[in-house]
């Protein structure tokens, strides 16, 4: 267990989790072998294992080549964020340490490297999953951001989909529900957003402010916003049903680094844009904050879209765990690549190029 493991975390509730046991590679590896040399090992084997894919003579190979990679990028990890980060009932935000990287023994540089090379696979299979949609398959994902102001939300978008395709991926920010909105159903909006087949769709906050908001400000009688709870989940499950693959995941940021962010805008002319007061409201009602999204937790977070909290103090931290997060997601919808039309005689296609 690395020095972060015995920080708190989202999984152990604030606990020391003494049953998790070591993974293969902290049973294996030599005991005079540093951490940070069996991830730079598992990731220059990650690296080699993806310049095959090009090499590679089929799609069966390619697709396994791929897969392969893709395994060893997760090796890296001591315990799979999805394992350790996923919300479990009886676990407490507030128990949450922002600084703490659960499951990763490496530092800075590893998790960069890490994401770079995740992050080709991520456009990889976002590639595929494009390709099967206008084949007409229903998969698709929708990833869902929330935290306090100042966890990153933005930055996760511009580093995890570093090396993405604009098209097949989506991104809308939900603010303050404008009149026309308000005259519609609260998932009105957040529908109209939705991926369509074969795309990916990032929500930076989403339907989950219309239970939090009227929470902390009584801006909707109680009985109506905590009724939004069974809808939320049927309206997710459904999503599921159809296709649609769920990503869920909570940005846990201290204070003392949420306020540090907040110093740096004021500090320097070119983040002035990102200042507003009523940020500074929401920090004042922090603990009413806290609490509602516990409530929400423990409401929605279902075992077809579980809720992820990650800590959020280090950046490259909540984005290596939400590359992570992404691409086993893609890579367990199992698609291959989509055959030529039925009809489609690729000997006359060729005759006719000359």
């Amino acid at each position: 267990m690395g020095k972060d493991d015995k920080k708190t975390d989202a999984k152990d509730g604030g606990k020391v989790n003494k049953a998790v046991k070591p993974d293969k590679f902290d049973r294996d590896k030599d005991k005079t072998t540093k951490p940070d040399k069996r991830i730079d090992k598992t990731l220059k084997r990650a690296e080699d294992r993806i310049g095959a894919i090009e090499a590679s003579t089929t799609v069966a190979e390619r697709l396994a080549n791929a897969a392969k990679s893709s395994e060893l990028l997760s090796a890296v990890w001591s315990l799979p964020p999805a394992q350790r980060l996923m919300f479990h009932h009886g676990v407490n935000a507030n128990d949450v340490i922002g600084d703490s990287t659960p499951g990763f023994d490496g530092d800075k540089d590893d998790a960069e490297r890490f994401i770079a090379l995740s992050s080709s696979e991520i456009a990889r299979y976002q590639n595929l999953l494009y390709a099967n949609g206008v084949k007409g398959s229903r998969r698709r994902l929708l990833i869902v951001l929330q935290g306090m102001d100042a966890s990153g939300k933005g930055g996760i978008v511009k580093h995890v989909f570093r090396q993405g395709n604009p098209m097949g991926i989506h991104y809308h920010g939900f603010g303050k529900p404008s009149a026309e909105e308000l005259a519609h159903g609260f998932l009105w909006r957040v529908e109209r957003e939705l991926p369509d087949p074969g795309w990916i769709s990032v929500f930076d906050r989403s339907h989950y402010e219309d239970i939090v908001m009227p929470h902390v400000y009584g801006t909707v009688p109680e009985a109506e916003w905590r009724a939004r709870y069974d809808l939320i989940n049927e309206f997710e499950r459904n999503l599921v049903a159809d296709g649609c693959a769920i990503i869920k995941i909570f940005l846990v940021v201290s204070k003392d680094e949420q306020k540090r962010h907040f110093l740096s805008r004021l500090e320097d002319p070119t983040k002035f844009w990102k200042f507003d007061v009523s940020d500074l409201d929401a920090r004042d009602r922090w603990d009413d904050y806290m609490a509602a999204w516990q409530e929400v937790f423990e409401h929605t977070s279902t075992q077809s879209a579980p809720w992820y909290l990650v800590p959020a103090d280090n950046r490259w931290y909540s984005r290596a765990v939400v590359s992570e997060l992404l691409r086993t997601t893609l890579k367990n919808m199992n698609m291959t690549w989509p055959p030529l039309d039925a009809g489609v005689d690729p000997v006359e296609a060729r005759r006719r190029l000359g």
